[in-house]
């Protein structure tokens, strides 16, 4: 992909699609294209600082993608979708990230445009049958807990049968936080989230475990910067070998407790949780552990060289969220 080279990121005023935009300024690429449906809240704020072509409403996009906006796009980084885990309405969810995503990787493959879409570590469910991305054949073994997860879960199904994996590149993230976020309600980190309740009380409220195995707050997760999870996704929109699904995390288990630490360190605070049962509703469906396997990443020259977790809290909680900024905001970014 040459700098001159037209691109294409959907969602690009969210948490991720911003990263990418800014990450690809951070190494030259301007010609980009984004899609988005801004609507009525927040999101436009984090597109204020990044550096781009053109727009286009991203229903446009679904009625004809190939406008004379999108003509000369030669990569795609599809990661436009409802990311609520919550929501119910399973129709709403198929039509947007499901059908929305089939049609853009018919007409990017049509042409033989580099594509790039956001999959989730949601559709491996609880984990039973693991968390590997190395035999696509495994697909069909998992299990996704919520409409969310399956949702994206049927995406990476329909890509494996139509032997679609051999050219287009699907990436499963893991729990990814950082700045570009404060428009997500409900569904904002949990740094986010904490970082708003420590500084008005002075604590913050975590879940109780629910299982024998887990003790309050030693629930894991694999937590990932977004600015390193923006930096994986151009590398591998950047190597054309690079295809298939691939696990976006890096690579380590952490607890909730480790995550909430670093932010009470930022604010120079004593480390003050207070543990509250989790809702009824989400017993079921909760995961308890994830953990990217990034054998693949590393296979295809991806270094393993992610912030480490206290890092990353601290940088977002220092340099962004007590500052209100954006990604691009910094000269130093």
């Amino acid at each position: 992909m040459n700098k001159e080279d037209a691109i294409l990121v959907t969602g690009a005023a969210g948490l991720i699609g911003s990263a990418v935009v800014w990450e690809l300024n951070r190494r030259g690429f301007e010609n980009i294209v984004i899609a988005e449906i801004l609507g009525s809240d927040e999101k436009w704020h984090n597109l204020v600082p990044l550096k781009y072509a053109s727009y286009i409403d991203a229903n446009e996009l679904l009625q004809n993608p190939d406008s004379q906006s999108t003509r000369d796009v030669r990569c795609v980084f599809h990661l436009g979708a409802c990311s609520a885990t919550t929501e119910k309405d399973a129709d709403y969810l198929m039509r947007n990230n499901y059908a929305f995503t089939m049609q853009l990787a018919r007409w990017a493959l049509a042409e033989n445009r580099r594509f790039v879409y956001a999959s989730s570590a949601a559709t491996y469910g609880d984990g039973s049958a693991g968390m590997s991305d190395l035999d696509p054949d495994q697909l069909h073994a998992l299990r996704p807990l919520n409409m969310y997860g399956y949702s994206k879960h049927l995406v990476d199904l329909h890509a494996h049968r139509n032997g679609w994996l051999t050219k287009i590149t699907g990436l499963k993230y893991f729990n990814v936080f950082g700045p570009n976020e404060d428009h997500k309600g409900g569904m904002r980190s949990v740094v986010h989230k904490a970082f708003h309740e420590i500084s008005s009380t002075g604590k913050v409220s975590l879940f109780r475990s629910h299982h024998p195995d887990y003790p309050d707050g030693g629930q894991m997760r694999d937590f990932l910067y977004v600015k390193d999870a923006a930096a994986v996704t151009v590398d591998l929109a950047l190597n054309p070998g690079a295809t298939g699904i691939f696990n976006v995390g890096s690579g380590i288990a952490s607890t909730w407790i480790d995550l909430v630490t670093p932010i009470f360190s930022a604010l120079g605070l004593p480390v003050a949780i207070d543990f509250v049962d989790m809702p009824e509703q989400l017993r079921g469906k909760y995961q308890y552990h994830t953990r990217a396997d990034i054998s693949r990443l590393l296979q295809h020259g991806v270094p393993a060289t992610f912030t480490p977790l206290a890092d990353a809290v601290h940088d977002y909680v220092s340099h962004y969220l007590q500052f209100d900024r954006r990604l691009g905001d910094l000269p130093e970014s």
